[in-house]
């Protein structure tokens, strides 16, 4: 699976969140703003000393942006026994089943897409579905929200309550998410994470040693930051108080792109 985020894709977020224009950029680097904006556009790609000057005004690791521009780092694959990963057709958007015991207690991450393939996915594997998590509040990650629940009566929505509204009516029913609260699976706990910046609501869920993340945070790259009341600083804090606290071997699977894992992110993610 390739990165979610090229490197103009990163360059376009670093600028946006920063508030830097391709001129500005150019005074601070000795640039041409022509260039940074084929850049930003994908036309081209820099160099490795063009990508490490960008770093420094847009607040980005140098060496880390420059493998990015070269394409140098790509996670390994990750395949977890108890995580099942599905495409969520016509969305280009991660959904994902987790479970134990063989499926008899099982989670869906973000319900969205085409309800019939999500409804055949958790049918074929017999699951029986004791939460519906939800990241965030974008359509390609809840819009199937209402017809896995019809499907699912007895199986709890988890959601910010920044958010809770995308999901209609089925809002006045969720589990609102507090941050560092606990829901019990088993005989293990799903810790609640509030991870805002990409939306208000944003947040994540640690089973075990799995963090879904949504939007924010991806192999390589952040969300882009559409918060209403948080903003880019709030998505980067989410991502170093709240995600890169956690154990190093942390596997990270988020809401675009391939897994990764907490410390592959310290070692690679520019942004950071």
């Amino acid at each position: 699976m390739p990165l979610e985020d090229e490197f103009c894709d990163i360059l376009t977020k670093a600028m946006r969140g920063t508030g830097a224009s391709a001129a500005a950029l150019a005074r601070a680097t000795g640039l041409q703003a022509s260039e940074i904006d084929a850049w930003r556009r994908g036309r081209a790609m820099p160099a490795d000393e063009q990508a490490r000057a960008l770093a420094a005004p847009l607040k980005l690791d140098p060496g880390k942006l420059a493998d990015a521009a070269a394409g140098r780092w790509h996670p390994d694959p990750i395949a977890l026994p108890d995580v099942r990963h599905h495409p969520q057709h016509p969305h280009p958007s991660n959904g994902y089943v987790f479970f134990l015991d063989g499926g008899k207690r099982a989670a869906l991450v973000d319900p969205a897409g085409v309800p019939g393939n999500l409804l055949r996915i958790l049918r074929d594997g017999a699951y029986h579905l004791e939460y519906i998590f939800v990241t965030h509040k974008h359509a390609d990650h809840c819009d199937a929200t209402a017809d896995v629940a019809a499907s699912f009566p007895k199986a709890k929505i988890v959601m910010h309550r920044a958010d809770v509204h995308a999901i209609g009516s089925l809002a006045g029913s969720a589990l609102l998410v507090k941050d560092g609260e606990e829901l019990p699976f088993g005989d293990v706990r799903i810790r609640l994470l509030h991870t805002p910046g990409h939306t208000d609501g944003s947040s994540s869920y640690l089973f075990k040693s799995t963090l879904f993340t949504g939007d924010t945070l991806f192999a390589g790259s952040v969300g882009g930051a559409y918060g209403e009341a948080t903003t880019y600083a709030d998505i980067l804090n989410s991502v170093r108080s709240k995600i890169f606290t956690l154990p190093d071997d942390t596997v990270i699977m988020p809401g675009h792109g391939p897994p990764s894992k907490v410390a592959w992110e310290k070692s690679h993610n520019p942004f950071f």
